[in-house]
């Protein structure tokens, strides 16, 4: 007697079927996740209970791949919370994590989330989007950077078979592991190190870095030793371990005009950074979540009464600094703060005041050092009481080219009747400049018909103190008013102090409220202006 065996072909036609049967699930699949999410639900409705739980199991693993909060919700079961600051972040490691490199400053203030979804959930995300690829941490300690790599590293013992990823089980250290295939085991290309400031980086190279909270704390910040450590180890150390198509994200609360954030903010490359500015109350108008003036960051953790209240108890120096990244600087020996917050408007209370004159002051960049090198534009008023106010600061670096539009388009903004002018370093230059950028406006039709200003020119015959203490005198006895916050200005005018060149935006302010204060060019000597340009000011 002897055994039969199947034949051959019958399980060739059931191989092909399941194959067909599964390649047609992947393509039912694959087409599901393409829908949006109102089609998605659709279908969730017309089919039954077990293809239900089917699509309920596919929208799991969408949640886990969209983003690092909707992963970590995912994971806690919801207790990890979201707000529309950390969707910030998530955006910026989504762009990364789609093959687009970036630099990205994010600076927040303390107790918002920054480090929990930038130097823990974000990177777990982004090595389980590409385990192929290496992560770099960094922090002001070792200590802390090794924390945040214990944290991902525990979590991918809990998570990751949720998430397809593994440790390697030879390299499972708190400040280095490597990533293994988690069916073989095989050890893959992808991994993370973490390190303090000013320890080392040695080893393979980063795909991804990310600079959490740089800085300890304020003696650090102060400290020139401590910043040019910082510096040196950023330019020497980090930056030279980026990937060729690499991305870095630096994420700080600011402590210091000259940190981290701040030098790169000035430095050559700043324009290749994208900046998230996120103050715990918004003050500009392009926020970047469109917050209306004085809107809390997170108003269900840290609302107006509770950041008030934090306000009293740090002082105004550590709020603007660490809570609204405008760190100000200590007091030199002319300006002193209060003569500035205390006169201070918001732009609500400025609505009611009528204005006699608006000086446009420009002092354009003049020497060739790193003081000198930004063109001053200020804009200010005057009342018929007397009283001043500073109404922008639009200076920076700008060549002749630039900033002779750019105070022409100030004084037509705000209907300025004089444009002043320090003529030391251009003469005739500086005067003629404003006179072919007015020009070329009206050519372009961006004057509106409206008259050219009077350009009055300037030669700083006087020093610099003698020229700058009659104004820190009306700053004195509050007759000067900032319109807003004007973070550069101020600093620059508080850490002045007689013997030190004055930087271009406190020359403008001067040479602008000198020419406002001024008896001469008061109302009634104004009305000389024989084209009617101060109609409608009293």
């Amino acid at each position: 007697m002897t055994a039969t065996t199947p034949e051959p072909v019958l399980l060739e036609d059931d191989d092909s079927k399941i194959v067909e049967g599964a390649e047609e699930l992947l393509e039912l699949v694959a087409a599901y996740r393409k829908l949006n999410r109102a089609q998605r639900r659709l279908v969730a409705r017309t089919v039954g209970a077990e293809a239900r739980t089917v699509l309920a199991g596919i929208e799991r693993d969408m949640a886990l791949e969209r983003s690092p909060g909707s992963m970590s919700a995912i994971l806690t079961d919801r207790r990890e919370k979201q707000a529309g600051h950390l969707d910030l972040i998530d955006q910026v490691f989504r762009d990364i994590a789609r093959g687009h490199p970036r630099k990205v400053l994010i600076t927040m203030p303390p107790r918002h989330g920054k480090s929990r979804r930038a130097a823990r959930w974000a990177p777990l995300w982004y090595l389980a989007r590409h385990p192929d690829h290496r992560v770099m941490i960094a922090s002001y300690s070792a200590d802390l950077a090794d924390d945040h790599g214990r944290w991902i590293r525990d979590a991918i013992n809990t998570y990751g078979p949720q998430l397809g990823i593994a440790l390697h089980s030879g390299s499972k250290a708190a400040n280095r592991f490597d990533l293994a295939n988690p069916e073989t085991g095989e050890r893959l290309e992808g991994g993370l190190v973490t390190a303090g400031v000013g320890g080392g980086l040695t080893g393979k190279g980063a795909h991804l870095a990310v600079v959490d909270d740089p800085i300890k704390d304020d003696a650090d910040a102060q400290s020139p030793t401590m910043r040019k450590r910082l510096w040196d180890w950023w330019t020497s150390v980090l930056l030279t371990r980026i990937e060729p198509g690499g991305s870095v994200i630096v994420i700080q609360t600011r402590w210091h005009e000259q940190d981290l954030a701040g030098k790169i903010l000035a430095g050559e490359d700043a324009s290749d950074w994208t900046i998230l500015d996120l103050p715990a109350l918004a003050d500009s108008e392009d926020d970047p979540l469109g917050r209306e003036i004085n809107a809390p960051l997170w108003p269900i953790r840290y609302g107006t009464k509770a950041l008030a209240k934090i306000r009293r108890s740090v002082g105004e120096r550590v709020w603007w600094s660490l809570y609204q990244q405008k760190p100000r600087p200590l007091e030199g020996g002319v300006w002193k703060w209060p003569w500035i917050t205390d006169h201070r408007l918001t732009p609500m209370q400025f609505r009611g005041v009528d204005l006699t004159r608006i000086i446009v002051a420009v002092d354009t960049a003049g020497g060739s050092d790193d003081v000198n090198d930004e063109t001053g534009l200020w804009a200010g008023g005057r009342d018929d009481e007397g009283q001043l106010y500073v109404l922008a600061d639009r200076s920076g670096r700008m060549g002749a080219d630039t900033w002779g539009h750019a105070t022409c388009r100030l004084a037509i903004e705000l209907r300025a009747d004089a444009i002043v002018v320090e003529s030391n370093f251009g003469g005739d230059m500086a005067k003629q400049i404003i006179k072919q950028a007015w020009k070329e406006l009206a050519e372009a039709g961006e004057t509106k018909g409206m008259l050219m200003p009077s350009i009055i020119e300037v030669h700083a015959k006087q020093g610099k103190r003698l020229r700058a203490e009659p104004i820190a005198q009306l700053y004195a006895q509050g007759l000067v008013h900032h319109v807003g916050e004007f973070p550069r200005l101020e600093g620059q005018l508080v850490t002045w102090i007689p013997g030190m060149d004055s930087p271009d935006r406190m020359d403008a302010a001067v040479h602008g409220l000198t020419e406002l204060a001024d008896p001469a060019s008061a109302p009634v000597a104004a009305t000389t202006y024989g084209d009617q340009r101060l109609r409608g000011r009293r």
